[in-house]
């Protein structure tokens, strides 16, 4: 039987994740394709990635699958995706999961409040 920590290990395991000024460095170029993967009534709380996709993470199958009428069009196979979340947990099993769709470049940046520490741009 599997516990949280075993899917949370397993998702930090497969899914690299970077530093927040690793992160707004690609931000910043211009490159990636920036998803929040908090439910909304968090987002209204603390803002998130200006022009960040917001994409919960219960919905990600749904958005991930071209096949779905739920498709989310910024989830593209060979897009490098950034995801963020309250501080990496659910950033990092969002990853795993479209890593298992077949998602190549999948990248954890770790929580939102970091970001914002950091300088990062935000929007509310």
């Amino acid at each position: 039987m599997k516990s949280a920590k075993d899917y949370l290990a397993e998702a930090n395991a497969e899914v690299p994740r970077i530093t927040v000024k690793e992160a707004i460095a690609v931000y910043e170029s211009g490159n990636g394709t920036f998803i929040d993967v908090r439910d909304s009534s968090d987002i209204a709380k603390s803002g998130t990635i200006k022009n960040a996709h917001r994409i919960p993470r219960g919905f990600m199958e749904f958005a991930a699958d071209s096949e779905m009428q739920f498709h989310n069009e910024a989830l593209q196979k060979d897009a490098d995706i950034y995801l963020v979340c309250g501080a990496g947990g659910q950033a990092a099993l969002a990853g795993k999961t479209l890593k298992d769709m077949g998602y190549q470049s999948v990248t954890n940046i770790g929580g939102i409040g970091d970001w914002k520490e950091a300088g990062g741009e935000m929007e509310d």
